[in-house]
């Protein structure tokens, strides 16, 4: 009843799985979902399950398991999250193309809208297949894209553009291009801040390497619209820098978190306010995460720290750097978990992690007793290992 797990360095270790999950990885009945938490609004970044059968390459067009990636949706609908819809965690930029991109935000919101289940898609510039030839060109990739979701009866996010951060010469150009897309938005949207820890592609978003340069210009967005923002997700991994942009905010817009480095302390929050959440964490972690809102809905902060903060080591482990192949780890768990029957990605993106990385995924969320079926879990692990040349 051990597995055998390779460290960091290539020696083997011996493990000893939990025989038993945790009483919040059990199954929602669909007739019975759980109510969404009240204190915080929080959504789960959802990934996209990977078509194993389909003959592409890495720098092909997505295939998608269709019923597998919208099985999880609702898993994640039933313990009470929204989901924040092809964004990053989705390989947004990452294997996942505007066309599937497309087909997803239209087919999860009628998934939503048959559960109840709260939904915001992100909208982004990722069609063009060549740098933009001006901000004319930016703005009318966004617009497309924002017309998809409003029509598709979704919530918009205005994702962080790769085509807007080569092509903007600085703040006045972001307030352009943001101006004109908050101005014609049919509905209050959220905005995204994604560091380059998480992209490098965006350093210098807002118009400036300087982050207090830019949060100002981010802020200056915001000022002028406030009616058109719901709240701006902030995804910097600094949670001072959060703290000081959640302060200065005008009432009645929110942050979200997107730190999946400090978001226990950031939810929580301190005497001037808190952040929402919009994670790629609450993925893997969701039934857990949901459970430790809903008991500080209650107003009991000790416990929501003592559920959540054991949870931070794994999400610190996933998205170490480089960063942007921390969905590598969130599909292991959804494999290791039951929620789809293989370890393939889109882009074959399942080779960007080390065999020791994903090992001590496992350990991690199996010592959090994050698997329905632990057995399963580790029965899977060790086919994994098999594949690889550790031998049980």
């Amino acid at each position: 009843m051990t597995i055998r797990l390779p460290g960091a360095r290539g020696a083997l270790r011996i493990y000893e799985p939990r025989r038993e999950p945790a009483p919040y990885a059990r199954a929602v009945p669909a007739a019975r979902p759980q109510s969404a938490p009240a204190s915080r609004t929080v959504f789960s970044a959802a990934h996209v399950v990977a078509d194993p059968l389909a003959d592409t390459t890495p720098d092909g067009p997505a295939a998608l398991d269709w019923d597998a990636t919208f099985a999880f949706r609702h898993h994640l609908w039933s313990h009470g999250l929204g989901v924040a819809e092809a964004m990053d965690t989705a390989q947004r930029g990452m294997g996942l193309d505007w066309a599937a991109a497309a087909e997803l935000i239209r087919r999860s919101a009628a998934e939503a809208r048959a559960v109840g289940g709260r939904i915001a898609c992100g909208a982004g510039t990722d069609q063009l297949a060549a740098p933009a030839a001006g901000l004319a060109e930016v703005r009318a990739a966004y617009e497309e894209q924002l017309a998809l979701i409003e029509d598709a009866g979704a919530q918009a996010i205005l994702m962080a553009s790769r085509a807007l951060a080569a092509t903007a010469r600085g703040p006045e150009d972001y307030l352009e291009v943001y101006g004109h897309l908050l101005r014609q938005a049919a509905a209050p949207v959220i905005l995204h801040w994604l560091g380059p820890t998480f992209d490098p592609a965006l350093t210098g978003y807002w118009g400036s390497e300087d982050l207090d340069a830019a949060a100002a210009a981010l802020l200056e967005v915001i000022a002028a619209h406030p009616d058109k923002v719901d709240g701006v997700k902030v995804s910097l991994l600094d949670a001072r820098r959060e703290t000081r942009l959640r302060r200065r905010l005008p009432d009645g817009v929110r942050c979200y978190t997107g730190d999946d480095f400090h978001y226990p302390e950031l939810i929580e929050g301190d005497e001037h306010g808190f952040s929402h959440a919009l994670l790629g964490i609450f993925d893997p972690i969701g039934p857990l995460a949901a459970e430790a809102v809903r008991v500080l809905d209650t107003g009991d902060t000790q416990g929501f720290r003592e559920l959540l903060d054991p949870t931070v080591e794994l999400s610190r482990h996933l998205f170490q750097a480089p960063t942007r192949f921390y969905k590598t780890g969130v599909v292991l768990l959804a494999w290791l978990s039951g929620h789809q029957s293989h370890f393939t990605m889109v882009g074959g993106l399942q080779s960007a992690r080390s065999l020791p990385h994903l090992a001590r995924a496992y350990e991690l969320a199996d010592g959090l007793g994050l698997f329905p079926d632990p057995a399963l879990a580790e029965a899977r692990m060790k086919s994994l290992l098999g594949l690889q040349g550790v031998l049980q």
